[in-house]
């Protein structure tokens, strides 16, 4: 192979770009969990002590957070005052009032992934996986991650992509969501059709221990909780929809989870399956808007979590010819994919058998 001067250079101009993207990530985390975007879009130009005050937080930690936010360009800065501004534009897409186009949420990733380096980098040596317990704060972010992608859109757009649901909602079914977390999409759902019966199962006891007490306090009696493994459910023709939101290609035994699903659903009843919008062949991802961190979020997640119970490890990019082939062995013979604009990221499958 020749050397390509020029070449080499121009990488590693990308990789300084890298490495300043990264860190600004993962100060981006930092300013959502804190308020700060929250507190600057309110404010006009302010000092970093008013700012502070505004946000309840340490003066000089959120001076050297706002100088990170300034030479990344994120967050304006006037000299001669030593004033701070957030541009509209840039509040449109990181302050929780603009959910759900808030992208701040997503960059929480890089912090969490952080927290399990060692581990994974074990993991490339050793062979296994990390466990969902090494993932304390995951379940907070994928309810936040939730009520930003499906809350929003899921009477509207995502129930009715699958035709007469709504109406049959209305009337009352019974439903099944298998990985709900703290059944945040199943809440929901209870409260908008009083009539259906609803049941969430996942393996966090934390979690479902949330949805609980979220239903209690709404008081629904119509969603029940329980903590099961979803490759090993036991219904038989039980269910009239059955949910699952990003939440197969993670499983132990995806495969097994599919099968039960089938197995749990009454005639003429739909599986309405969210999951990642991929290919399982590389070639197809490389254009793709967010490739790199789909994979890593494979690495640092999904796969190694199944890889951790001696699963299948799909993984995040398991894809969209691997679902079809799994969901027609469980005999799920009539199977649409549909997009939504506001989810690029995930594909919908509405499926009959």
């Amino acid at each position: 192979m020749t050397y390509d001067e020029q070449k080499a250079e121009a990488f590693a101009e990308e990789m300084l770009d890298v490495l300043n993207k990264g860190a600004l990530a993962l100060m981006t985390s930092v300013g959502h969990r804190t308020g700060l975007f929250d507190a600057l879009a309110t404010l006009p130009p302010s000092t970093s002590v008013e700012i502070a005050a505004a946000a309840g937080l340490n003066e000089r930690y959120v001076r050297e957070w706002l100088g990170a936010m300034v030479t990344g360009r994120t967050v304006g800065y006037a000299p001669d005052s030593r004033e701070y501004s957030l541009p509209a534009e840039h509040a449109a897409v990181l302050t929780r009032a603009a959910a759900p186009n808030n992208m701040a949420p997503f960059t929480q990733y890089i912090g969490m992934f952080g927290t399990v380096e060692e581990k994974i980098i074990d993991c490339f040596r050793n062979g296994g996986g990390v466990p969902y317990s090494d993932f304390p704060r995951f379940q907070e972010f994928m309810a936040e991650d939730s009520g930003q992608t499906v809350l929003p859109a899921l009477i509207d757009l995502i129930l009715p992509l699958s035709p007469g649901l709504t109406e049959r909602l209305t009337e009352g079914i019974d439903v099944l969501d298998i990985g709900c977390g703290s059944g945040r999409a199943l809440i929901l759902m209870a409260k908008t059709y009083p009539e259906s019966r609803f049941t969430g199962v996942d393996i966090s006891a934390g979690a479902l221990e949330t949805g609980r007490a979220e239903a209690s306090e709404k008081g629904l009696t119509n969603v029940l909780f329980e903590e099961r493994d979803a490759a090993l459910l036991s219904y038989e023709q039980e269910f009239d929809l059955i949910t699952t939101f990003d939440a197969v290609h993670d499983q132990r035994d995806p495969a097994a989870v599919v099968g039960c699903i089938s197995r749990a659903l009454r005639n003429g009843g739909s599986y309405l399956m969210q999951d990642i919008a991929a290919s399982r062949d590389l070639e197809n991802n490389i254009d793709g808007p967010i490739g790199p961190f789909l994979y890593t979020v494979s690495t640092f997640h999904c796969m190694t979590v199944s890889l951790a119970e001696g699963g299948a490890g799909l993984g995040t990019m398991w894809g969209r010819e691997t679902a079809l082939e799994m969901l027609a062995e469980a005999g799920f013979g009539d199977v649409q994919v549909k997009t939504l604009d506001h989810d690029p990221q995930n594909l919908f499958y509405i499926c009959r058998k």
